[in-house]
């Protein structure tokens, strides 16, 4: 059955304070967690607790971790994470960022010594409620992508997300991973006993693969966006490879290359946030709402099939929204189990029914 959003944010927030997060970081992160559900990001929503849960039960995450400012210029800042979740810290950098761009039209910042910090996309909605440009990217915890042509992992899903304000609440929003999916789908074809359909997966020889368990347990790899050296992708390659620069290589983390990379006792992740103020530039509601025509004019191009009209990168994840603050959100099988059974391994209520 369905679960309503706040009683599906509930529950995230009930596992994480019998984790030991304080109530205020746990309610924060459930919510980051909870609007990733919300929006049909299923993959960085309440799957991702049972991947936090074997890193807090092998020791490798201080939940009680405040973020802290380390350095800082008018337009930038890096902030240590302490070693926590990286929801609080990112929403703390965003909020930074943004607040720099207000003052100086542009703020930049880094985040380093975190882990995993939900889906881009929560954080480039802060940018652009407060009508900023947003561009947000991370480094990423597992290793599963070969280099355009390479037989070795040396990459993540590193992630992008830009956003633009256009009309109040249907800004224009790219979220996307820089592989074909993200591991997390993968990982639900896996929880749910699934195979993944043919173009996400190599197995660890190169091979093409429809096994979720050849990237996840065998040695195997997602491939790159593009797919395959004949379909570009070097696209996907190259904008990993960014990714890790401007988020690893601005916060003195670690890359993915790196022997050790978030295998250590901390997870070692960094983030990057940017925040742009187009009032530098123009009168910032005319670039809003050019923004919105530009967006209206792609919603209106001729569909190839009507009953699949034309959208813009939001259109899809506000659609979903919609749908399952009216419906509730679903909770397959599977990911119910387990979720149930680390709510009771912890202590936690049960929630969901």
């Amino acid at each position: 059955m369905p679960s309503p959003p706040d009683l599906h944010k509930a529950q995230i927030s009930a596992i994480l304070r019998a984790w030991g997060m304080p109530a205020p970081q746990a309610a924060e992160t459930a919510d980051i967690l909870g609007w990733a559900d919300l929006h049909g990001i299923d993959s960085h929503g309440l799957s991702m607790l049972t991947a936090y849960a074997i890193w807090h039960r092998d020791g490798r995450l201080a939940l009680d971790a405040v973020p802290a400012i380390v350095k800082q210029t008018p337009v930038s800042a890096v902030v240590d994470a302490g070693n926590g979740l990286g929801h609080v810290a990112a929403a703390f950098a965003m909020r930074l960022a943004v607040t720099k761009a207000q003052q100086s039209g542009i703020g930049v910042v880094s985040v380093r010594n975190t882990a995993h910090f939900g889906a881009c996309g929560y954080y480039g909605m802060l940018a652009a409620d407060a009508g900023k440009i947003g561009m947000i990217t991370t480094t990423a915890a597992g290793i599963f992508v070969a280099p355009t042509n390479g037989a070795a992992g040396r990459l993540g899903t590193d992630p992008w997300c830009l956003v633009a304000p256009a009309e109040p609440g249907r800004p224009f929003m790219l979220d996307m991973a820089t592989t074909t999916v993200a591991f997390g789908r993968v990982r639900n074809k896996l929880n749910e006993g699934l195979p993944t359909p043919a173009g996400w997966v190599l197995d660890r020889q190169g091979h093409p693969s429809t096994d979720p368990r050849d990237p996840a347990e065998n040695g195997g790899f997602l491939t790159s966006l593009g797919g395959s050296p004949e379909n570009a992708s070097y696209k996907g390659y190259g904008l990993a490879m960014m990714a890790n620069i401007l988020a690893a290589g601005l916060s003195g983390g670690s890359f993915p290359s790196d022997p050790g990379h978030a295998r250590g006792p901390t997870i070692n992740l960094s983030h990057f946030f940017l925040a742009m103020d187009p009032g530098m530039f123009r009168d910032a509601e005319e670039f809003r709402a050019d923004v919105a025509r530009f967006a209206q004019s792609m919603r209106d191009t001729p569909p190839i099939d009507p009953a699949q009209p034309v959208m813009v990168p939001g259109d899809p994840e506000r659609a979903t929204a919609a749908r399952r603050s009216r419906c509730g959100i679903p909770i397959a099988a599977g990911l119910r189990a387990q979720i149930k059974a680390l709510a009771d391994a912890a202590g936690a209520d049960w929630l969901l029914g």
